[in-house]
Formats: C-alpha cells, sequence, structure tokens
C-alpha cells in the first residue's frame, strides 16, 4: 500500500506519519548514528517537517512502515539550499517545478531481498509521482555509499558538484531529470517498478 500524504490529508493519517518518524529514528539515529534530535526519543523530525513536505510512504496491511520518502519544494527552506550549498558548484536548482528528496528510508526490519523490492518500488513511485505531478527535476544529497546507487538507477542523473568531505562522511548533492522514459529507463537497469500493493515477507521476530 503506497501512500501519499500533504497538508490536505495528513491529519487523517497519523498512523502512518507515526510509523515513518519511528523509522527514520531507527535508521537515522540509531544505526546510522546521525547527529540530530530524536523528539520524545522515539521519532526523527525536523524543521523540514512542515506543511510544505510531501510523503510517499509503502506500508504493509498492519500499517507497518516499510520505505519512505519526503519531498520538499525547492521554492522554500530545504536541506540542500539551507545546509549544503557549497555542494553545488552553480548553487542549488530551485522552481515550481523542482522538488528536493529528502529522508528515504527503508525498514530495518525487512530481509535483504525485500529491502531490494520496497527501493526499487519507491524508487519507481516517485518517477511516477513527478510524472503525475509536473514534476520535472528531483535534487538531493546522499552519502556517497547511497550517492552511487542512485547514480546507477538508469534515469538522467548527475552530480551538482564534487562530493565533500562533511563531518565523518562524504556527501554529493545530485538532480534527477523525470521524463517521459524515465520508468522504462529503470526498468532496463533492474529496477522493479510500483504497480499494486507490495507485501514482502518479514523478518521473524
Amino acid at each position: 500500500m503506497l501512500l501519499k500524504i500533504d497538508a490536505r490529508n495528513r491529519i487523517g493519517e497519523h498512523v502512518a506519519m507515526r510509523a515513518m518518524f519511528e523509522a527514520r529514528k531507527r535508521v537515522f539515529i540509531d544505526l546510522l548514528k546521525w547527529d540530530i534530535p530524536a523528539l520524545d526519543g522515539r521519532f526523527e523530525v525536523d524543521q523540514f517537517d512542515g506543511g510544505d513536505a510531501v510523503y510517499l510512504i509503502l506500508m504493509d496491511p498492519e500499517c507497518r512502515h516499510l520505505a519512505s520518502a519526503r519531498l520538499l519544494p525547492t521554492t522554500r527552506p530545504g536541506i540542500l539550499n539551507s545546509l549544503y550549498q557549497e555542494l553545488c558548484e552553480d548553487g542549488a536548482p530551485a522552481g515550481d517545478r523542482i522538488f528536493e528528496i529528502t529522508r528515504f528510508c527503508l525498514s530495518p526490519d525487512l530481509r535483504a531481498a525485500d529491502r531490494k523490492v520496497c527501493r526499487d518500488t519507491l524508487v519507481t513511485a516517485l518517477a511516477q509521482f513527478a510524472l503525475d505531478e509536473g514534476i520535472e527535476t528531483y535534487t538531493g544529497v546522499a552519502e556517497l555509499p547511497w550517492l552511487r546507487q542512485i547514480l546507477s538507477f538508469g534515469w538522467d542523473c548527475a552530480l551538482l558538484g564534487r562530493p565533500l568531505a562533511v563531518g565523518k562522511t562524504t556527501l554529493g548533492a545530485l538532480r534527477i531529470d523525470i521524463r517521459e522514459d524515465t520508468i522504462a529507463a529503470l526498468e532496463r537497469a533492474g529496477i522493479w517498478p510500483a504497480e499494486g500493493p507490495f507485501i514482502p515477507a518479514r523478518r521473524a521476530a
């Protein structure tokens, strides 16, 4: 079950939102050790989780989080244009048809094979959402291992500048241009298409 959540339906999807914020805390704070605060010790929520944010959340039938991503309009403050401008040689791209992908999160409870399918489903959903909503370009910031994966997905993707050491990691900024043939390009690269509900096997408790 793929949910598309924005300011219009956010209150009604509070279960999915809580599950996503809990998963983000487990992934970004507990596993990746990002130096960011946790709300009530359980949720990863930052200053960009406001009314302008759009979320794509993949859930199982029991309303457990599988994967999610947050989209931010580049006409407003975001992670790239507020915190990491130095990663862009010519400034962070901005415009009404440009959105930033942030907080791409996969549940740590997924098995390896299911992680790939959930990842590919969410990537394809991001491309389809852009086509449906008239989004022409995505931007993003990623650590080097994830950055290399994104560049290999088969879509029209390029670095915005040279990756730089930031603290204990190396970060790079990128842009992804979405065209009518983007989903076909993803499929040719082996990315699983987001067609209908996906229910993966989960790790035994």
